[in-house]
């Protein structure tokens, strides 16, 4: 072989190892990149996802403090009506009383 032919050779080698370690060193890149974009994504979510959570908390018991009002509001309604009725009838539970008593 011709001394010339060697030295082509060997810089087809040498040029194909360079190839071969830049494609290597930018497949690493690409994946350190991926890797970092995956994780900003995650946390993003992950913020996204917990800000929701919080809102939907919120909401959740704004309605059951509203929930809470209306069967309190209720319940001093239904008091109030039972109270009525119940001192509507006294005169006849005291009249019924004093009979017994005097009768007895």
């Amino acid at each position: 072989m011709s001394s010339e032919v060697i030295k082509q050779v060997t810089e087809a080698e040498q040029s194909g190892q360079m190839r071969k370690a830049e494609a290597v060193a930018a497949a690493k890149r690409t994946v350190v990149e991926a890797e970092r974009d995956g994780q900003a994504l995650l946390a993003e979510s992950s913020l996204r996802a917990e800000t929701q959570a919080k809102e939907m908390m919120a909401q959740a018991e704004e309605e059951a403090k509203k929930h809470a009002n209306r069967v309190m509001t209720e319940t001093k309604n239904t008091c109030k009506s039972l109270q009525t009725s119940a001192e509507g009838r006294m005169s006849q539970a005291v009249a019924l009383i004093v009979r017994r008593v005097v009768n007895a």
